[in-house]
């Protein structure tokens, strides 16, 4: 058993020796600096078209703009309040009509944070303003405006209605949050009402249509008159251009006869050369007894 050669392994452990090896210990701390970046993630992405409002142990100290902000752990967070509009929608907002006429309306309200002003309304109502400020205010102003006109008038004026409301919560709405728009997208009253409401739309289109053919008719009537008088005038106008045109051929002819007469009584002999004027020169063929050749003098010269 002596005999066997024996292996030193090194050492009192039987372990080869080796050389000693250690960390730097700013290496340590930086590792130690880049985990905790890592798992604390003080870096805030503030997207375009929204608006952060930073606080410190829960008070609102100040804005960021779109980019990458830093906020520190457990000091420091962010709330983000979008800056584009937001559309908010209620399918049923039950109202009364002034005339005891009830209806679910869906309504909608487009609104969004001014960017200046974000820091102002965290701080007076919160991340959940929309609920607390914009939701009470358009269902209160849309019950109270409706109630204001009859069902009937509702129908027929939806778009004045809408109008009224949405300027009513625009003038309602705190500083900090600009209403953009307000859609009253659909109203609906009961079945029965809405059959009654269509019966008398059609009724009065009838009596509108009634009084249009009316109306038609009686241009009609207007129009034919307006012809005959215009015929008839223009009948008596041609009758007096014809009387005139006579009366005128009258005082001519009585004129030239007058004329005639004068110039024969100044001028007995002028009948016969008038006559002579016209004698195509035969004589006649036969002759009565006593009478005389035309023209002829049958007086001798003596």
């Amino acid at each position: 058993m002596s005999d066997i050669p024996r292996i030193n392994r090194g050492g009192a452990s039987g372990m080869p020796s080796r050389p000693g090896f250690s960390v730097p210990w700013w290496a340590i701390l930086a590792l130690a600096i880049v985990v905790a970046i890592l798992v604390l993630n003080p870096f805030k992405t503030i997207d375009a078209g929204t608006v952060g409002v930073k606080l410190r142990f829960g008070q609102a100290v100040g804005t960021m703009d779109p980019g990458i902000h830093v906020v520190i752990p457990f000091v420091e967070r962010a709330v983000v309040y979008s800056t584009r509009t937001v559309k908010r929608t209620f399918d049923q907002v039950n109202s009364y009509s002034k005339d005891i006429q009830a209806s679910d309306s869906k309504v909608s309200i487009n609104y969004r944070v001014d960017p200046t002003k974000a820091v102002e309304v965290y701080s007076r109502y919160g991340e959940t303003f929309a609920e607390t400020i914009i939701d009470p205010v358009l269902l209160k102003r849309m019950k109270e405006i409706f109630g204001k006109y009859d069902a009937a008038e509702i129908v027929t004026q939806r778009e004045k209605l809408g109008s009224e409301v949405e300027n009513n919560v625009r003038q309602n709405m705190p500083p900090g949050i600009t209403i953009d728009g307000v859609q009253i997208e659909n109203i609906d009253f009961s079945d029965a009402y809405e059959q009654a409401i269509e019966a008398a739309m059609q009724a009065q289109a009838e009596v509108k249509k009634t009084e249009q053919e009316l109306l038609r008719q009686k241009v009609e009537a207007e129009k034919v008159i307006v012809n005959a008088e215009a015929a008839a005038k223009a009948r008596v106008a041609q009758a007096t251009a014809e009387a005139e045109a006579i009366r005128v051929k009258g005082e001519a002819e009585a004129s030239a006869i007058k004329a005639k007469s004068d110039a024969l009584r100044e001028s007995p002999n002028l009948v016969q050369l008038t006559a002579t004027e016209k004698w195509n020169g035969v004589l006649p063929t036969t002759m009565v007894p006593g009478s005389s050749v035309p023209f002829v003098n049958v007086n001798a010269q003596r």
